[in-house]
């Protein structure tokens, strides 16, 4: 008992001396752990998902891709295309980006010589069209001034700054230029179930995205000088989550049409950047004097008879 009580004893001191670590046998001592963790445990830096980073941007793009690729995102993709082949096809100019929704090839009826697809980190790249990668809405990379047309595709609902991504494609838009959005509509049938039940059964619409209603889509325009034209609504069918009952209910599209035209699923609203022109009037620095007529001598006296014509 006496040994094992001086060997353990030993065997503290020693410890609590550093006899036995790698400075005290003449090694150097490892690096201290990083802020926030314990030597030999914890996350290394940039290993693992990271709350409010890249990791949730991915599952959100791809929560958006799977359900676009669902029977009701393909029943609200095939309206939207419709709708932005008729909104697109006489726009005329030389530069034409979209953004939002590469699934969509909302520029294949306009024919402007130059359009892109302004694509974020997440999106998948289509090889039919020219592509620029651009790290998120709020800051393009074009010149001021520079495009005729800019058609985004639910890019407002998804953005982190909405209001921040109109100020943007006002800045790069010309005067005249023409700004096309699609998006969900709250006053339907899909944005009662997303905002009623959406918080008890699972949501209908991807959760990420923030519903902007064309009101309030209307007083940004306003505000920045954006003359919106009369929003167009469609898919009025009820929020089904299979092709069965899409196609059961295909009746309520002529219904809906009549009936409850602004209760659509969603809405497309173009608008077009209004610049007030002035012409600038200075003063008028050199005055044209007014001409005096000149005078005309008269041969004629008063009292006197005219002079006889010469012989």
């Amino acid at each position: 008992m006496l040994r094992i009580g001086s060997s353990i004893i030993g065997a503290l001191v020693s410890r609590s001396d550093g006899a036995g670590s790698p400075a005290a046998a003449g090694g150097e001592a490892p690096p201290p752990p990083p802020d926030g963790g314990a030597a030999g445990g914890g996350r290394p830096p940039g290993e693992g998902p990271t709350p409010g980073g890249s990791d949730d941007g991915d599952r959100a793009a791809a929560d958006w891709r799977a359900w676009l690729e669902s029977p009701p995102g393909s029943y609200v993709l095939d309206w939207e295309q419709a709708q932005l082949d008729a909104a697109v096809a006489d726009v005329f100019g030389y530069h034409a980006v979209q953004l939002g929704v590469p699934r969509l090839d909302a520029l294949r009826a306009n024919r402007m010589p130059h359009r892109v697809r302004a694509l974020l980190p997440a999106d998948a790249a289509p090889g039919d069209r020219p592509t620029v990668r651009i790290e998120h809405p709020e800051e393009l990379p074009f010149e001021g001034q520079s495009l005729d047309l800019v058609v985004m595709p639910h890019a407002l609902e998804f953005a982190a700054d909405p209001h921040q991504v109109l100020r943007e494609v006002d800045r790069v838009l010309r005067p005249e230029g023409r700004l096309i959005v699609t998006g969900f509509n709250p006053v339907s049938l899909w944005g009662a179930r997303q905002l009623v039940l959406g918080p008890v059964l699972r949501p209908f619409l991807p959760g990420d995205g923030q519903v902007i209603a064309v009101p309030r889509l209307r007083d940004w325009c306003k505000l920045l000088g954006l003359e919106a034209d009369r929003a167009r609504y469609g898919c009025w069918r009820p929020p089904c989550r299979t092709q069965l009952w899409l196609d059961r209910t295909r009746f309520m599209e002529s219904a809906g049409d009549r009936w409850w035209p602004i209760c659509g699923a969603t809405y497309l609203i173009a608008a077009t950047k209004r610049v007030r022109g002035m012409r600038l009037i200075g003063p008028a620095w050199k005055t044209s004097k007014a001409r005096r007529a000149l005078a005309v001598p008269s041969t004629q006296r008063r009292g006197l008879p005219p002079a006889p014509p010469p012989v």
